[in-house]
């Protein structure tokens, strides 16, 4: 028995932060009800069409739903919406902030008649009424949050700032809504009481941001920005071998600084060099000992280096592209693939990190948009007639 099994979502989604959390959900064995816009769905559909003509980030986060296509502001649809909070345990939404308020969803308006119901509300910036702040109504996107958070200000080189490659702002609100959605299971558990989740994309970013703003602390310099090197302890970070190939690795301590002077760079009297004493030192003459480096790995393969550090154990990486990630052996041999299907056919799917031997994910299909409205409809209450009249009416 996958641990949330019995356990029921209605989530009205969209983009990634929601969908991310109410996935992970289902992954856990929750049966979660994903409310649609009829006629275009979760805008995330249409972001680009590279798995088979369904878009990437789509198959991603919405595995293991049933798709309700419901217009909410729709009489009708606002009764089935209700039907179906009824019989929720957490409702999760990331609307415009205020959009579940107006729509009778918000936790002070639903609690009353439903105390044991959990509300996770993501926004950007925080939705609360109390202490609204001046950013509450401001649209929030990825790429906004990265730049309100201080993220850009750290990654990237010295002449440009760079985004993440991935959603990093929408993946940690959603990491926070589901961390945080479990937690309020488990208290009910004990009280029988539900209660409101706020998450904000902002405040789940600057969470991740405390190393950099520490090191920034009363006035300091914060980190430069040092492409894919580490900006605060060096070396760490990509080399060039002989071939042109990179070579990515890291020093952690004095210790293996020694054992790299000697076994890797075969130089040992570079481990005592008064410019490279500590690294701070190193830090800040890192330009000097890039060059040391490049030069030692000159006569090498990227390959050759590699096992080099391997031997002195000293941490190094292949610098991967995306069809390497795919074919990676360490995920093949520990058995990390699975087949999900779709209405393009089946995909593979990364099977979720962590999860036990004792039971296993649920690994079900990506939803076409709509696929379970006659279903969830029918346990509602709706015969057929009822069903057609409410799609003739633009119900659902």
């Amino acid at each position: 028995m996958r641990p949330l099994e019995g356990i029921t979502v209605l989530t009205l989604e969209h983009a990634i932060a929601a969908p991310f959390c109410t996935r992970q959900l289902a992954d856990l064995g929750a049966r979660v009800i994903k409310v649609e816009r009829p006629g275009s769905g979760d805008f995330a559909r249409a972001y680009d069409q590279r798995v088979h003509g369904l878009a990437s980030h789509f198959v991603w986060t919405n595995r293991s739903k049933e798709s309700l296509t419901l217009d909410v502001k729709h009489p009708q649809g606002q009764e089935i919406l209700q039907r179906l909070v009824a019989e929720a345990d957490v409702l999760v939404q990331n609307l415009a902030p205020g959009a579940a308020a107006r729509l009778g969803l918000s936790f002070e308006a639903l609690s009353p008649k439903h105390p044991g119901l959990i509300v996770c509300d993501i926004s950007g910036y925080g939705d609360d009424a109390q202490k609204p702040g001046p950013y509450r109504d401001s649209k929030a996107y990825d790429l906004l949050i990265q730049s309100e958070s201080g993220f850009l200000s750290v990654t990237g080189t010295p002449q440009d700032m760079a985004k993440a490659g991935c959603s990093i702002a929408d993946i940690s609100a959603g990491m926070y809504a589901y961390s945080n959605i479990l937690a309020a299971l488990l208290q009910r558990g004990k009280t029988g009481k539900g209660c409101r989740i706020d998450v904000s994309m902002l405040e789940s970013m600057v969470e991740w941001m405390s190393f950099p703003m520490y090191y920034a602390f009363d006035g300091a310099e914060p980190p430069p920005r040092a492409g894919a090197a580490h900006a605060t302890i060096y070396p760490y970070g990509p080399f060039q071998a002989g071939d042109g190939k990179l070579v990515m690795l890291g020093l952690q301590n004095e210790r293996e600084w020694q054992v790299f002077c000697a076994q890797v760079l075969e130089q040992p009297a570079l481990a005592t060099d008064a410019r490279f004493a500590s690294n701070t030192q190193r830090t800040a003459s890192r330009d000097a000992l890039r060059e040391i480096i490049v030069l030692a790995f000159a006569p090498f393969t990227a390959a050759q280096i590699m096992k080099r550090l391997d031997a002195a154990q000293i941490a190094t990486a292949q610098v991967n592209t995306m069809h390497d990630v795919w074919r990676h052996p360490q995920l093949e041999a520990r058995g990390r693939w699975t087949e999900v299907g779709t209405g393009a056919g089946p995909i593979p799917a990364l099977l979720p990190p962590g999860v036990p031997r004792e039971w296993d994910a649920r690994m079900d299909a990506v939803p076409t948009l709509g696929q379970h409205t006659d279903a969830i409809l029918a346990q509602c209450g709706y015969d057929a007639d009822a069903i057609a009249a409410l799609r003739s009416d633009g119900a659902v």
